[in-house]
């Protein structure tokens, strides 16, 4: 193991130790230390936030953008208890409700039982979620292969301690997850990241083009599976989650790509501003979500 390989695994170990209710003050003092080291993530979200709310003024955006990059300090920092944690440790920090809304597929009469996708977008809180959910009940996902192989090795250790769950490389195709998935394993599925005009469509997402993979809707048709939101809350008070199962998609697949993927981008959309806007600084507004361009519009970032 290199000099940083074994920093990693240090570092994870030296947070699993810290009480939990230190994350978010700690967040505030990275998030000091950090911010002028982080010029390039800062330029994304703002240019992103710039792009989806053109309405509310620079000063709102700059409030949005910073609490942003220390609402995801703290997710990062927490990775030491859903890494190194204990199940019970990890039920009280991140709560699930609604689970009725995906165990009627599974656990119901066997005439209603049908294969699952938790559709989870890109809040902070995905990892918590997928992790909790993982406690008490395994599923399948795809993950992006790490550079580090130390920090890959840890991620996948971290995300698939409990129970029988699978996480499969994206190099790797769907085929896996299919598979998977006619197993009995629910697929919790990330539907929000611009992987190129590849298998995409472009469609609004808060009224700009984004090249938006169309999946989901392929993989419930090849399936026959139901779609069941997962939303992850990072608690204002510091405390922990909530993560909240949605009622599952009626009419979904349509049969029309495009509009299932314009659909799953407004929901998504809802989940930011909705509730108040408590999870508007939460989404994933460091991500190039604009990247692809269609044809002769240029480059935002």
């Amino acid at each position: 193991m290199s000099l940083a390989e074994s920093g990693i695994a240090s570092a994870v170990a030296l947070l699993a130790r810290l009480p939990v209710r230190w994350m978010r003050p700690l967040s505030r003092v990275l998030l000091v230390l950090a911010w002028p080291f982080a010029g390039s993530r800062r330029r994304i979200a703002l240019t992103n936030l710039r792009l989806c709310f053109p309405e509310r003024s620079e000063a709102e955006l700059r409030a949005i953008q910073r609490e942003h990059l220390r609402a995801y300090l703290q997710a990062a920092l927490e990775h030491g208890l859903l890494w190194r944690g204990s199940a019970q440790a990890i039920r009280d920090y991140v709560q699930l409700h609604d689970e009725q809304e995906w165990r009627r597929f599974r656990e119901g009469p066997e005439e209603t039982r049908r294969p699952v996708i938790w559709l989870c977008p890109h809040f902070i809180g995905l990892d918590a979620a997928a992790i909790r959910i993982s406690v008490d009940t395994s599923g399948c996902s795809l993950y992006s292969r790490q550079s580090n192989a130390e920090f890959d090795r840890l991620l996948l250790a971290g995300r698939t301690r409990f129970g029988a769950s699978k996480i499969i490389a994206r190099t790797e195709g769907v085929k896996p997850i299919i598979r998977a998935m006619r197993e009995g394993l629910p697929f919790y599925y990330l539907p929000d990241m611009d992987f190129g005009a590849k298998d995409s469509v472009f469609v609004p997402f808060f009224n700009v083009p984004a090249a938006t993979i169309t999946g989901v809707s392929r993989i419930a048709r090849l399936t026959g599976a139901v779609v069941v939101p997962v939303i992850a809350t990072q608690r204002a008070d510091g405390t922990g989650y909530d993560v909240r199962f949605h009622p599952a998609w009626e009419d979904f697949p349509s049969g029309d790509d495009a509009a299932d993927a314009r659909r799953v981008n407004a929901f998504i959309e809802s989940q930011i501003t909705g509730d108040g806007g408590v999870r508007l600084a939460q989404y994933l507004w460091t991500h190039r979500r604009f990247k692809t361009r269609p044809p002769g519009m240029g480059r935002v970032y």
